[in-house]
């Protein structure tokens, strides 16, 4: 390995009691690329500014090789005077530095450098941001949370740009995907120490959750040592003196190896609170379109979406995703077309902005309007229990929320929705600033949701983990539905699959709503009027079906253990939701076909 160009040794930083960084060790050479990952609150963000020089820590040693050119990425970066969005790129230029690239690289990100900050988007304006990093072309960057607010046309030129750069890079990001194509080792923050992993992001979890468990069995095995050796300090027969007191001091030592251990921290406990189940049909918009000053952001766009599916929504910052979201919600009036929700609907939102937030409240009144108790599933639970659900401690009840992390902001933002009921969940950019581990665990609560999931998202692993269908922005006003994931909508437009004819501009089959063949009948038949007595309880069977299957399958171990069983429970799960949704379709067309006639 060629030597390090940055090198942090004995990195100690304390912040209250427990030690944020404690003898930290981080070795940079020429051309790395690294990801810093760990917990939110574990202190990546500090590591980073002292690698950049922005903090002093209490103790430690940070040396760069003299001529190195560092340049630094912050996660909230202060834009305050400066003219226009060039000035403030060419101002991160250094003697010598190519004048012309400040400006190429604005042009490239679609920002023409005359814009005022005070009129720019959270994503333009991190844009500009990412321009006054790349612009030098330091040997080494460090970048904190380079995503962030950034849509998916812009990460992916991010992730080629970067890829192309000979400059080291120290990178923090929630992004997996991109953390997969960018890094080729992984440094580990946990509980102030760093662990590294000579491997890219993709080995690290693996890795990861291997390091915990030998930690669990060390842990386990140091108790019951101490354990061992306190009951033969209380029942055992004295011999000779020395060994007795060498016993004895080694019993004091695993004593205060226990006392200075820091815990794993634990997870953010995600549970939704469930209202009684909606009506079948929860949103139905039928030819909406919507203008802003002379731009058509949405033109003659249908959809259905059914109770139980996870629609996922996505395109180019400004292109008029939450505008879309709002509009199917009701929150917001189309210009044209009409949207029902429908009955029996419960809805929760998760905002993108997080303006809801009072700067100046604290922490508990916050979650609970002010008091002691929030009220979770209509049973008031102490706000200091609630807290520790989503990894606050108790000293921090008194916290200004302005004072809160950014990922300590998203988890708030989750408590608070998260204890009301609802059957719809509306997620606007909800993995903004959540630790991975988080990520996780809001990933398998909204497989486990029994409801209704509309999300705008930018993050391609987050859309691929999570939904069942995607409406993509594809221009002009145009939106299209794609069945499955981020993943599965790319091979669907490469393709023209699903049924989606670009030339024509059909949407698939699931955005157009189903149409009941017309019979010029008045009334349903027997046939029909015993269909739709009998469908629910069919569909309610092949549910608890699917559900069986899906537990099989989810047996890491089945795979490994019985690959014929795991591919029998597999194809058995894929005919199960076949049948049901064949069964959902032709409910849905007779209950319309009911509607119409009794609404004749």
């Amino acid at each position: 390995m060629p030597p390090p160009i940055l090198t942090l040794r004995d990195i100690t930083l304390t912040f209250g009691g427990t030690p944020l960084l404690e003898r930290a060790e981080l070795l940079v050479s020429r051309g790395e690329r690294l990801c810093l990952v760990g917990r939110n609150g574990s202190g990546k963000s500090t590591l980073i500014k002292i690698a950049a020089g922005i903090i002093e820590p209490d103790a430690g040693e940070r040396f760069v090789q003299p001529g190195t050119t560092i340049r630094y990425l912050p996660q909230e970066p202060d834009l305050s005077g400066y003219a226009s969005t060039l000035a403030y790129v060419e101002d991160g230029l250094a003697p010598g530095d190519d004048a012309h690239r400040a400006r190429q690289l604005l042009e490239r990100l679609g920002l023409s450098g005359t814009e005022e900050f005070a009129r720019l988007s959270g994503g333009e304006a991190r844009r500009a941001v990412i321009a006054r990093a790349l612009a030098p072309r330091p040997d080494i960057l460090l970048l904190d949370e380079p995503t962030n607010h950034l849509d998916l046309p812009a990460i992916q030129w991010r992730e080629e740009e970067l890829i192309g750069m000979p400059s080291a890079i120290v990178v923090i990001s929630h992004d997996r995907r991109f953390l997969e194509t960018l890094s080729q080792a992984t440094v580990w923050l946990d509980r102030g120490r760093l662990a590294r992993l000579e491997k890219g992001f993709g080995a690290f979890e693996a890795w990861r959750d291997e390091t915990l468990e030998m930690e669990a069995l060390q842990k386990h095995k140091l108790d019951r040592k101490i354990n061992r050796e306190e009951r033969w300090l209380i029942h055992g027969v004295t011999a000779r003196r020395k060994r007795n007191q060498r016993r004895l001091s080694e019993l004091l030592a695993m004593r205060q190896q226990r006392r200075e251990r820091r815990e794993a921290p634990g997870n953010v406990k995600l549970a939704s609170v469930m209202a009684g189940p909606s009506g079948k049909l929860v949103v139905e918009a039928e030819g909406i379109s919507k203008i802003h000053g002379d731009r058509e952001i949405i033109k003659d766009f249908s959809a259905r979406v059914l109770r139980g599916d996870r629609v996922g929504i996505t395109g180019p910052n400004g292109v008029g995703k939450t505008t879309l979201l709002n509009i199917l919600t009701g929150a917001m009036a189309p210009d044209k077309g009409k949207v029902r929700l429908g009955s029996v609907v419960e809805m929760v939102t998760l905002e993108q902005s997080r303006e809801s937030l009072d700067p100046g409240e604290i922490l508990k009144h916050a979650l609970t309007g002010g008091g002691d108790h929030v009220t979770v599933s209509g049973e008031p639970k102490h706000v200091i229990g609630y807290m520790k659900d989503f990894l606050f401690m108790p000293e921090m009840a008194g916290t200004p929320v302005g004072e809160l992390s950014g990922g300590e902001r998203g988890r708030l933002m989750l408590a608070r929705t998260l204890a009301r009921p609802s059957n719809l969940l509306v997620l606007d950019e909800p993995t903004n600033d959540l630790d991975l581990e988080t990520l996780d665990l809001l990933q398998e609560m909204l497989a486990e949701y029994h409801g209704t999931v509309l999300l705008v998202s930018h993050d391609r692993e987050f859309l691929d983990r999570t939904v069942t269908s995607v409406i993509a922005a594809e221009g002009n006003g145009r939106w299209v539905e794609y069945s499955g994931g981020y993943s599965d909508m790319l091979a669907q437009r490469r393709g023209g699959a699903n049924g989606i004819t670009e030339s024509k501009g059909k949407p698939p089959v699931k955005s157009s709503a189903p149409k009941p063949k017309s019979t010029g009948n008045s009334r349903l038949s027997y046939k029909e009027t015993f269909a739709l007595k009998t469908l629910l309880g069919e569909m309610d069977q092949l549910r608890a079906e699917i559900d069986i299957h899906q537990k099989t399958i989810t047996d890491t171990s089945l795979y490994a253990r019985d690959r014929q069983a795991f591919d029998v429970a597999a194809a058995a799960l894929a005919v199960a939701e076949r049948s049901l949704a064949d069964k959902e379709e032709e409910w849905l067309e007779l209950e319309i076909k009911r509607e119409e006639i009794e609404g004749s």
